[in-house]
C-alpha cells in the first residue's frame, strides 16, 4: 500500500508547477498532511490561545515596564484595541484571551519557587482542557502570551534545561540597555544556583522559574500532540514553554510549526535545542501571538495551493521531459 508521505509527494508532482518550486510552503502543506493523517485534509479555521500572567521577578527591575501593565494589556485585548486583535481580524483567527494569573501572579524566583507543584497542575490542566476544546473548533491553532517579565522567566528555563549561563540567555526584553541586560543576567544565575536546577528534571524547572501562562501553554501542547492539533508557535517564550513539553513528552515536537525568529537573542539557542527552522524573520519581538498569525497565513496560503491548484492533466499543460 502506497503510504501517505508517499501520496502527498504524488499530488504535488502532478500539480501546474516546476517539482518543488514552492519551496518551503509545499513542506509546511506536507507536514500538516500528514499531522492530520489525511491527503487533503481541511485549513480554515484558526484559532490563537493568548495567555497572559503575572511574573513576581519584576521585583528585581528585570524590565522596563511596571507589572501592573499585564492587565492593562489584557484589557487592551479585550477591547480589540492590541497588535495582536489587528492580525487576528485580518487573517480571521478567533481570538481567546487567557487570564493565567494576571491579579495575583507567580512568586519571586529569586527568593523560592515561582509557583508550587498545585499551582503549576492546574495550569497543566487548563491548558489540557483548552486543546481540547481546540480540537473540536479548529484545523490548527497558534500560541500566543502577554506578560511583564516573562522573558526573564523563559530565559532563565533556557539556562536550566539547555544548560546555558544567565548571560547567554538574557536579552532585550522589552528594551532594555546592555546595563540592564547584565543585571538580567545576574539575575538568573543566582536563581539557578538557588534552585540548584538540572536538566534532566523540566517539571521542577518549571515550577522553580516558570510562569503561570507558560505551564498553561505546556499543558495545552501536551494535550496538542494527544490529539494531533497542529500548533503553529510565536516567539521566545512560546518556544521556551515548547522545549518543556517537548522533554516532558517527544511527541509535542510531531505537531509544532515554527513562525519567525524573535529578534530575542536566546531564541536561536532554544530553535537549536528544538532543531527548528523557522519560517519568517522579521525582526519581530512583540509577542502576543503576532508572529504566530503571520505563520498561520503561511499555513493556510500552504493548503490553498496544495489543495486547489490543477494537475497537469486536468488542466491539459504538458509535464516537463523525464
Amino acid at each position: 500500500m502506497t503510504s501517505l508521505a508517499d501520496q502527498i509527494a504524488h499530488h504535488w508532482a502532478t500539480r501546474t508547477k516546476p517539482l518543488h518550486s514552492l519551496g518551503r510552503l509545499e513542506d509546511i502543506a506536507t507536514r500538516y498532511c500528514l499531522i492530520r493523517n489525511q491527503l487533503l485534509p481541511r485549513c480554515d479555521r484558526f484559532g490563537l490561545f493568548l495567555c497572559a500572567a503575572s511574573h513576581g521577578i519584576t521585583a528585581e527591575g528585570v524590565s522596563l515596564y511596571p507589572p501592573a501593565v499585564t492587565a492593562q494589556m489584557l484589557a487592551n485585548f479585550r477591547a480589540g484595541n492590541a497588535a495582536i486583535n489587528v492580525l487576528a481580524r485580518l487573517h480571521n483567527v478567533t481570538l481567546h484571551l487567557e487570564d493565567c494569573g494576571v491579579a495575583h501572579g507567580t512568586a519571586n524566583f529569586l527568593h523560592a519557587p515561582a509557583m508550587t507543584p498545585q499551582q503549576c497542575d492546574a495550569q497543566l490542566t487548563a491548558g489540557a482542557e483548552k486543546a481540547t476544546l481546540a480540537s473540536h473548533l479548529y484545523d490548527a491553532v497558534a500560541l500566543g502570551e502577554m506578560g511583564i517579565g516573562n522573558t526573564t522567566s523563559a530565559a532563565a528555563l533556557l539556562a536550566a534545561l539547555g544548560p546555558f549561563t544567565g548571560p547567554e540567555v538574557a536579552g532585550r526584553g522589552a528594551g532594555l540597555n546592555p546595563e540592564q541586560i547584565a543585571h538580567k543576567a545576574s539575575v538568573i544565575d543566582r536563581a539557578l544556583a538557588f534552585h540548584q536546577l538540572t536538566t534532566t528534571d523540566p517539571l521542577r524547572a518549571l515550577t522553580s522559574v516558570g510562569g503561570f501562562e507558560i505551564a498553561r501553554m505546556v499543558g495545552f501542547l501536551l494535550a496538542a500532540a494527544e490529539r494531533k492539533l497542529p500548533v503553529m508557535l510565536d516567539g521566545f517564550i512560546t518556544t521556551a514553554a515548547a522545549l518543556v513539553a517537548t522533554r516532558l513528552d517527544p511527541r509535542v515536537s510531531e505537531i509544532l510549526f515554527f513562525s519567525h525568529l524573535s529578534a530575542e537573542k536566546a531564541h536561536r539557542l532554544l530553535l537549536d535545542l528544538l532543531d527548528a527552522d523557522p519560517y519568517l524573520d522579521l525582526g519581530l519581538r512583540l509577542g502576543e501571538g503576532s508572529g504566530a498569525i503571520l505563520g498561520l497565513h503561511l499555513l493556510h496560503t500552504a493548503m490553498k495551493l496544495y489543495s486547489e491548484m490543477a494537475s497537469f492533466d486536468s488542466a491539459h499543460v504538458s509535464q516537463a521531459n523525464s
